[in-house]
């Protein structure tokens, strides 16, 4: 299939998605990047944003519906953590079953007509974008964060200084065991105060 690149994408993805939220701790939830300014989202809003905007894309653009309320009956973290988990899961059996005429057939994005490969491209980048968000505010919390992408300063730092990728779990499932029971996540080496930046020195 064509377009077998963005299914394992977005498998990835919502693997990420949880792997951030749980470096978070559920005291974390209300925190937001400047306290007592609403135009930048908490940690909470951006959890139910995250559930509630896929949940809509998926059902009113690409016509994939996975019959169940989008945020959880206790909004902690663990239990935003589960619900995305299982509710992306659904999502992903339907696209791995879909074949090229559906990934090219049009679709209403909005106030426009796209293909639906097209919106999944801008969904993986939406999921993407927030993300990020939340790995400033991990920063901003003093927290560390272990790779999502590649290394990060808590891993080691650069590539160039060969610092490893270390992911905080194996796998969602294990993610999940792991954190219901207090969390064991895989030990960081820290940067051994190597600078982060590609500027030469």
């Amino acid at each position: 299939m064509r377009y077998a690149f963005l299914v394992e994408t977005y498998a990835t993805e919502r693997i990420k998605v949880a792997s951030v939220w749980s470096e978070f701790r559920d005291e974390d939830l209300p925190f937001r990047p400047r306290q007592g300014d609403p135009r930048g989202r908490s940690v909470h809003e951006q959890m139910v944003h995250q559930c509630v905007s896929e949940d809509l894309w998926f059902r009113n653009m690409l016509g994939i519906d996975v019959a169940a309320l989008p945020l959880p009956a206790q909004e902690t973290r663990l239990e935003f953590i589960k619900r995305y988990a299982e509710d992306s899961a659904k999502r992903l059996s339907v696209l791995h079953a879909k074949d090229d005429a559906w990934w090219e057939s049009d679709t209403n994005f909005f106030d426009v007509k796209r293909s639906r490969a097209w919106v999944i491209v801008r969904r993986i980048a939406h999921t993407s974008h927030h993300r990020g968000q939340l790995m400033a505010m991990l920063r901003m919390l003093g927290r560390d964060v272990h790779s999502n992408y590649g290394p990060t300063a808590d891993t080691g730092g650069l590539m160039a200084n060969h610092a490893p990728t270390i992911y905080s779990y194996g796998s969602l499932e294990e993610l999940i065991s792991a954190e219901s029971m207090g969390g064991r996540k895989a030990t960081l080496p820290g940067s051994s105060g190597k600078p982060v930046t590609e500027r030469p020195g």
